[in-house]
């Protein structure tokens, strides 16, 4: 909430609502539509990282396991991604660890497009967007990374020697470790996460996975390119202006705040400054790209959660 104050801190609300009120929402439920197809493409997707772990979950108990976790990232930072593989695994007694590994290797390829997104529209306009990533993105990383390793010299020395420590017991008492049912348990989570991530070389149908891996992003920049068609202050943005925006709002929304909410709006806002856009007017489109969004994600998250209640009772009951 804190990040959500000071996104709005000095605006105006009353402008925000009435410039809120006459938007295009044509538009808004144009690029709703395009967001219920990349959550479908998503779940067909995930279905196909969990068919080589030799189950066969119906694609709407996927999706709605994938929605429940959209709904729960609004409850807490990136608790989403455990809250969809507990779904799944209540639903169709998938093993949660492999589960995890499967959604391991969807984010990892997720972040692979999007980098290659931000050194495309890097290169593609340098002079502006190159600045901005540089001063916003990677300069804040890169201060980030030196202030977790600016330790005095003693600090590192200690955590050596501790490591070692660590390394040292685990060998020599190895055997007994074996033993101990702690270990024993993780041993086997990390084995059905290993097995999960490992699905990606043993799929059947890649051209679907990548298929469906450009549509999901094809999608989530169809998303942000038809808002912007929905206020007058950015109807004259280009089609590489709404990749740059689709960049940017993704960098907000994997900030670990609730639903991307308050990061979003800040560094959306922010962007769309680089076009002489006002930062009310950057705000009004953030909020409606963004709380469109979050509504439509919650709706659909909610009758998931109730679907999924209603295929576990009626599973109960065809099983007495």
């Amino acid at each position: 909430m804190l990040l959500l104050y000071l996104a709005f801190r000095g605006v105006d609300f009353n402008s925000l609502v009435e410039d809120l009120k006459r938007a295009n929402y044509y538009w808004v439920l144009l690029s709703l539509f395009f967001a219920v197809v990349g959550y479908v493409s998503r779940a067909y997707r995930w279905k196909l990282l969990i068919e080589p772990l030799n189950y066969n979950p119906p694609v709407r108990n996927v999706f709605y396991a994938l929605m429940v976790g959209y709904l729960a990232n609004f409850d807490f930072p990136r608790i989403g991604e455990i809250s969809r593989c507990g779904s799944l695994r209540k639903s169709d007694k998938i093993p949660m660890d492999s589960l995890i590994g499967t959604v391991i290797i969807e984010r990892a390829i997720d972040m692979v497009v999007l980098l290659l997104l931000l050194f495309v529209i890097f290169i593609a306009k340098i002079e502006s967007f190159g600045l901005f990533i540089k001063e916003n993105v990677f300069i804040p990383i890169s201060k980030k990374f030196i202030n977790t390793v600016d330790f005095s010299i003693y600090y590192w020395l200690i955590i050596v020697v501790v490591l070692a420590t660590l390394v040292f017991m685990f060998y020599y008492f190895r055997k007994r470790f074996k033993r101990v049912k702690i270990i024993i348990k993780i041993r086997k989570i990390i084995r059905g996460v290993i097995s999960g991530v490992k699905t990606v070389t043993k799929m059947r149908n890649r051209s679907a996975f990548f298929f469906h891996t450009i549509l999901i992003w094809a999608m989530y920049f169809l998303m942000t390119y038809v808002v912007i068609f929905a206020i007058p202050a950015t109807q004259s943005l280009k089609p590489i202006d709404a990749l740059f925006l689709l960049v940017i709002g993704g960098l907000g929304m994997a900030e670990p705040v609730q639903g991307g909410i308050g990061a979003f709006h800040w560094i959306v806002s922010l962007a769309l400054s680089l076009y002489g856009i006002s930062r009310e007017d950057g705000l009004v489109f953030a909020t409606i790209q963004h709380e469109s969004q979050a509504i439509l994600a919650i709706l659909l998250g909610a009758f998931s959660v109730v679907m999924l209640f209603l295929y576990s009772r009626k599973k109960r009951k065809n099983n007495i």
